[in-house]
């Protein structure tokens, strides 16, 4: 075995979370690598995030040319290929993991290939492609070898009928008829890709809604939109057995103690995940795990001094941009810099179904749990003009916000592009600004020009609160009167 090198930080993972952490090191002028047996990019990359947009942007352009009539717009022969859209995906992919790769090389960054194994705090051993085994030094190393689908007994995964978002990101066919078992943020993306190219859908869930982690109108504003598409809703149902031939697979479903047996040409399991710890060494140099996932603290370091980790494998939040968040904190940590701790309630979560689903911060119902007094304020995008004139008509905008002090506690929204309004919203938090700081900013494209102040009793005392009618972005605008005397104005 030789040693081959020695680094300030060496990084386990390519994903975004480790290219992440890897690149910021190289800027703070520490010596590091990156360690993948398998694509830079990681899952998000190459199967998960970035071609998921492409099939997505395919799926909302089918969306208009099936209701072309209302455009003035008519087909003959019209066909839709969805083998070109899974190729441009794959073009998409191939495009943004060499710009990773060049992102590497521009910061000094060394790109290790191979199956790496900690063999103490200060060393990894790293087996390659051709057998060989090479001892790589570090005075620091992040994990950040993320996550993999989670399957159950009773859908044993044959990557033929019964299949995770894995083989489908790459399966070029599209069945007649799809079950989707889960309908958490995965699940209704590919139910809505498959849709539009025309396959039967059915997404079963067991709890007794879509998107259950979202706040409870924002999923009833989903399932609506769903239902209209013709997407067929089996909530709080489980499958208790899944039986896969040569032509399709049979489910077995229980809602309620009641039995029901369904026949699909295939099934996606969408039920989360579960983290790549195995085969690290983690237990070895004593690296303290729950259910698979690594302990951190809000440096991201673990219990041995010199371990970070960073990203799905940590089980806080399994997003690309919080893994990458979790890397520049690790790494600036490493290098001495001040770090906060990461607030991961008010990460901004993004869905690119249709309507997107975006939201950030608690849900009405857990500030409730929570103790809050709150205020809501709501804003249905059927009356946004730009919504109306863009042919699109479901969504919902919605601010959770603390009545004592007018505190922005959460904002949920479901409509169109309304992922993009999420930074907004998310600065508003991060400088701890109110609906009244959110009230006073001017946006484009507004419809109306409100500058109304209301005076509302808070706390005991009197203060003069502006009518948060606010106009977001392309017209998404939501109302929190605040008890505000003109109500209905909006």
């Amino acid at each position: 075995m030789a040693t081959d090198s020695e680094y300030d930080v060496a990084v386990i993972g390519g994903g975004p979370g480790g290219y992440v952490a890897a690149i910021r090191a190289g800027q703070l002028g520490l010596r590091s690598c990156v360690i993948e047996r398998d694509a830079l990019g990681g899952v998000c990359l190459n199967w998960g995030c970035i071609p998921s947009k492409a099939l997505l942007k395919n799926a909302e352009i089918l969306s208009y040319i099936h209701r072309a009539d209302q455009f003035g717009l008519h087909f003959d022969n019209f066909r839709a290929d969805y083998s070109v859209a899974v190729a441009r995906s794959r073009q998409v992919v191939d495009r943004m993991t060499r710009g990773i790769g060049f992102l590497l090389r521009k910061n000094n960054v060394d790109h290790i290939a191979g199956q790496a194994t900690i063999a103490s705090p200060t060393a990894i051993d790293v087996a390659g492609a051709d057998g060989q085994t090479s001892r790589v030094s570090a005075r620091n190393i992040i994990v950040a070898t993320g996550a993999r689908p989670r399957s159950i007994p009773p859908l044993p995964i044959d990557g033929q009928r019964i299949i995770t978002s894995r083989e489908a990101i790459v399966a070029d066919d599209v069945p007649d008829s799809m079950a989707i078992v889960g309908g958490g943020a995965i699940g209704v993306e590919f139910a809505y890709v498959y849709r539009m190219y025309g396959a039967k859908v059915t997404i079963i869930e067991l709890l007794p809604r879509l998107v259950p982690n979202e706040d409870e109108e924002i999923s009833q504003q989903l399932e609506r939109a769903f239902g209209r598409e013709g997407i067929e809703l089996r909530t709080g149902a489980g499958v208790t057995a899944a039986s896969a031939d040569a032509t399709g697979v049979t489910l077995t479903i229980d809602k309620d103690g009641a039995t029901e047996t369904l026949r699909y040409d295939k099934v996606l399991v969408a039920i989360g995940v579960q983290p790549n710890t195995e085969f690290l060494g983690l237990e070895a140099v004593g690296v303290d795990t729950e259910r698979g996932y690594i302990n951190i603290d809000d440096r991201m370091a673990t219990n041995v001094p010199g371990i970070y980790a960073v990203g799905d494998v940590t089980g806080k939040l399994a997003l690309a941009h919080v893994a990458s968040a979790q890397g520049v904190t690790a790494v600036e940590a490493i290098a001495g810099e001040e770090t906060q701790p990461l607030d991961y309630t008010m990460m901004p979560r993004a869905t690119y179904c249709h309507p997107q689903v975006a939201s950030m911060g608690l849900t009405e119902a857990q500030a409730r749990e929570q103790g809050y007094d709150v205020k809501i304020g709501r804003f249905n995008v059927q009356a946004s003009g730009k919504a109306v004139a863009m042919g699109e008509n479901d969504g919902l905008v919605k601010l959770v916000i603390d009545a004592k002090y007018g505190e922005l506690l959460g904002g949920h929204l479901c409509g169109p592009e309304v992922t993009e309004l999420l930074g907004e919203l998310s600065m508003t938090k991060l400088l701890e600004g109110t609906t009244l700081e959110l009230g006073w900013a001017v946006h484009a494209h507004t419809k109306a020009h409100l500058r109304e102040w209301c005076t509302a009793a808070r706390a005991g005392t009197q203060r003069r609160l502006r009518v948060a009618c606010i106009i977001v972005h392309h017209n998404y605008y939501w109302c929190a009167k605040n008890d505000c005397p003109e109500e209905g104005i909006c």
